[in-house]
């Protein structure tokens, strides 16, 4: 794989809709909607904008009958808008009742996801599961078993706790956890093929909100199985703790060739953006070298040479005009994502790193000469004065990538 990524072995291959989920494809992005599914137009709307934004699968909430009954005008009204983005039903407690009640909810949906923590407790829970993976098996939906470490099976956890109780080296009580979701995870998937459910159709997925436990509990999880695995840090949090604890925890696993598709649960922050985690997902993959979706700005972190804030303006600029220009660029050329560029403050790296990027501009330090160089290919082109700088340099990225990216036909 790219990157340097090791394979993590043979995976089987799941079609989710029609993005593919294991089996050597790249790691899809998924997101989540925090929209009330009741309301059709707000949530259609906010997965049409998680969809533009890069997520490849996307998750709503049913919790009720009216919840169900929304998804199918939901899935038309993204038609409408030429988006045929997967949808994922994310099930709890009453799964079981509403896709019987609904069926045109399951078969709108591209994916089931289950909490086997969640789907009933005693001789109800092994019965409700049933259900509901007899539901999946009559509409042809994959489902992603998804345990939480929140809605840990009880029963099941009492009886890990047991076992451990008579092993000669006991578990500590967080060596329990990890075990129990595991087990979970794993018994949950053998049920569900004995009912019926193909094992290509199954995706598992073991989240916690603890960077070692994660690592830990998928470490294990990949040795134990070829199911394809849904990665994703759960209640990671707000802005940077939650950008760091995500970035830390799942490139570590990645980096291991261990798992097939993310999310990064952020927090949005009051009046923030849900697509912030679609973007941080995207940029996790493209900074290991996973995957590619959006043109790079390198930036340098500035220093007692660089005491305007002139390249900090023009490097925030040029990365969230590439980010805008992206969607037509896609459209109109093939490869234009791998692009690189550079924005740099002074004369020390400037020059340097603007020649290792595709463009790269170095703007003059505290004083030194009022000229900026532009790089391209690693061959000084023009040089910049003035006032204009950054829209010339704009100009320059345009012409660069009608130039150098072919059309597409």
């Amino acid at each position: 794989m790219a990157g340097g990524r090791p394979a993590r072995g043979v995976t089987r291959r799941v079609m989710v809709g029609g993005v593919a989920i294991g089996g050597g494809a790249p790691v899809a992005i998924q997101s989540m909607t925090n929209t009330d599914t009741v309301d059709v137009l707000a949530t259609a709307r906010q997965v049409a904008e998680l969809a533009r934004a890069g997520s490849e699968l996307v998750r709503i909430t049913v919790n009720t009958r009216e919840a169900a009954g929304a998804v199918p005008e939901i899935r038309e009204r993204l038609l409408a808008m030429n988006l045929d983005v997967p949808l994922i039903g994310d099930f709890h407690f009453n799964g079981h009742k509403l896709l019987a009640e609904v069926p045109a909810c399951a078969e709108a949906l591209a994916k089931l996801r289950i909490n086997p923590g969640n789907v009933g407790k005693g001789a109800r829970r092994d019965e409700q599961f049933a259900q509901l993976i007899e539901i999946a098996c009559q509409h042809d939906k994959p489902v992603r078993i998804g345990v939480n470490w929140g809605s840990l099976d009880q029963q099941l956890l009492a009886r890990v706790m047991d076992e451990n109780a008579h092993r000669a080296e006991s578990l500590d009580a967080t060596g329990i956890m990890r075990e129990a979701m595991v087990a979970s995870a794993l018994e949950s998937a053998a049920k569900a093929e004995e009912i019926g459910l193909p094992g290509d159709r199954i995706v598992l997925s073991c989240k916690v909100s603890g960077v070692q436990d994660l690592i830990a509990i998928y470490r294990e999880l990949s040795r134990c199985c070829d199911y394809p695995l849904h990665l994703g840090l759960t209640e990671a949090g707000m802005g940077s703790k939650g950008i760091v604890a995500s970035a830390a925890a799942l490139a570590v696993l990645l980096q291991e060739g261990i798992g097939d598709t993310i999310r990064v649960s952020l927090t949005p922050e009051p009046g923030g953006q849900r697509t912030r985690e679609v973007v941080v997902a995207q940029e996790i993959l493209q900074t290991m070298g996973l995957r590619a979706f959006v043109p790079m700005v390198a930036a340098c972190p500035g220093c007692g040479r660089t005491t305007s804030t002139v390249f900090q303006e023009l490097a925030q600029d040029i990365q969230d005009y590439v980010r805008e220009r992206m969607p037509a660029w896609r459209l109109a050329h093939h490869g234009v994502e791998t692009m690189t560029l550079a924005v740099m403050g002074c004369v020390v790296n400037g020059p340097g790193e603007s020649k290792h990027a595709s463009i790269g501009i170095s703007l003059p330090g505290t004083g030194e000469e009022p000229v900026a160089p532009v790089y391209e290919d690693g061959e000084r082109t023009t040089t910049l004065r003035g006032d204009n700088i950054a829209a010339e340099f704009k100009r320059i990225i345009e012409n660069y990538v009608a130039r150098k990216y072919a059309p597409r036909v």
